[in-house]
């Protein structure tokens, strides 16, 4: 049966569930690094004191951010609620046409950072669905920010970079687009 799935160009079975597999491995290390860390800065820093890091370019201190990026439209928390929880469905989703190890990986970092910074809306005060995002990381230079922030980063421009190069999620090559 494996041997005609191939001849046909069928993915295999065995290749989705691995790279479903990755892509769960790198959503649990985001999202994990990011509580963790978050916690530490909280517990340890707020309301107390700067870590400067780096010659000072680079400054550990707990700001909420209960917006977007960059802080863009604070008040609106329970829409980036939904948001974030709706991006964690689609991925999920998505994962089962999974084939694509560099999409695991893209797709991963996205949903981690999805659920990290979920859970502090989730869980943080004022409360469930209207919880502020802590950011730490302070380069002066950018609005601070934390390590699910960074998978969301790094695995949205993974994700462009991959549709650029005309690669879908099930590990095929789209039809090149003409410029």
């Amino acid at each position: 049966m494996r041997d005609v799935q191939a001849a046909r160009g069928a993915a295999l079975t065995e290749q989705s569930s691995s790279r479903t597999w990755l892509l769960a491995v790198v959503a649990t290390l985001v999202a994990s690094l990011d509580v963790v860390t978050k916690v530490l800065v909280v517990a340890e820093l707020e309301g107390r004191r700067t870590l400067e890091l780096l010659g000072g370019q680079l400054l550990i201190r707990v700001t909420r951010n209960s917006g977007a990026a960059f802080s863009f439209a604070e008040g609106y928390t329970i829409v980036f609620t939904v948001v974030a929880v709706a991006v964690v469905v689609v991925i999920v989703r998505i994962s089962r046409r999974l084939r694509s190890t560099a999409w695991a990986v893209s797709l991963g970092l996205l949903l981690g950072g999805a659920t990290g910074n979920l859970v502090d809306r989730l869980f943080r005060s004022p409360g469930p669905g209207r919880g502020a995002v802590v950011d730490f990381l302070d380069f002066q230079v950018w609005p601070s920010f934390n390590v699910a922030d960074s998978g969301i980063v790094v695995g949205g421009l993974l994700a462009v970079l991959l549709s650029f190069r005309n690669i879908e999620v099930d590990g095929t090559r789209g039809p090149k687009q003409d410029a």
